[in-house]
């Protein structure tokens, strides 16, 4: 087991308060959330296995005693999964080379009237269509290393102008770095992704340091574009399973004046 599977405990047992898991509060606390030993207890667990546990040195711990931990911190569906998977992390140490099919990259240019990116395991953009470019950024004038969007998120001042949300949007694009990050026992690309970012942005290393983790679900979008003003989206993440962490991207407009600006951006362009 990796030592971040310890982190993560920590990060989820400071989260949950005595009186959320039903217990009492009592004497004054140095640390916020709960201590080793009512985690234990109410995962019907030793105190000196959880110790072990959070230390790493449990060896492969059985999926019911991790259903019980999750448990007692009342994990979500996303955080009982990433559990799971820092318990067991996958061997895989090399990933693939970030290609896209030239059927996918195909597929998204038939998309006229959708926004549609593809995107890998590092959200490097890897393909992109004309309504995209539009609403997004112009990626074709990117260098290829800059064709990232958590770093846009954190390091491109248009993006936080572009999210009013920005703030939401930047925390869930770590959290969905962060589920990603347990793919493979050694990526170096992500270290130095995570690297990178931490340096360079205060924010990005606090929301890192957070543990939060997220998978991707449909919710609505909207973009304040600099010339074609409020865009309103369904946006959609579509995992395709057979491209090793690559994912769709499609931006659906919701309203009437969305889809009037993009066809008079795409005019004008």
């Amino acid at each position: 087991m990796r030592p971040e599977l310890g982190e993560y405990l920590q990060s989820r047992r400071a989260r949950v308060s005595p009186e959320e898991a039903g217990l009492p509060n009592g004497a004054a606390r140095r640390v916020p959330g709960l201590r080793r030993e009512e985690v234990a207890m109410l995962a019907n667990v030793s105190v000196d296995y959880y110790i072990r546990l959070e230390q790493g040195r449990a060896g492969n711990p059985s999926e019911t005693v991790l259903g019980a931990v999750a448990d007692a911190l009342r994990l979500t569906a996303a955080e009982r999964a990433h559990l799971f998977s820092l318990a067991a992390p996958s061997q895989r140490t090399s990933p693939p080379p970030a290609e896209v099919r030239p059927q996918l990259a195909a597929m998204i240019q038939a998309l006229r009237d959708v926004p549609a990116i593809v995107v890998d395991r590092l959200t490097n953009v890897l393909a992109w269509n004309d309504g995209a470019a539009l609403i997004l950024a112009d990626f074709a004038e990117l260098p290829v290393e800059q064709r990232n969007l958590t770093r846009m998120h954190f390091l491109d001042p248009a993006m936080r102008d572009l999210h009013g949300n920005w703030e939401q949007v930047a925390r869930d694009a770590v959290a969905q770095l962060r589920h990603a990050s347990v793919g493979y026992a050694s990526d170096p690309e992500m270290a130095a992704l995570v690297s990178e970012l931490s340096s360079a942005s205060p924010e990005f290393a606090a929301y890192w340091n957070a543990h939060d983790v997220a998978t991707r679900s449909p919710c609505a979008k909207v973009l304040n574009h600099p010339t074609a003003g409020r865009l309103s989206f369904s946006l959609e993440s579509l995992v395709l399973p057979a491209d090793d962490g690559q994912y769709v991207m499609t931006y659906t407009p919701t309203d009437e004046p969305t889809r009037t600006a993009l066809l008079a951006a795409a005019s004008a362009s």
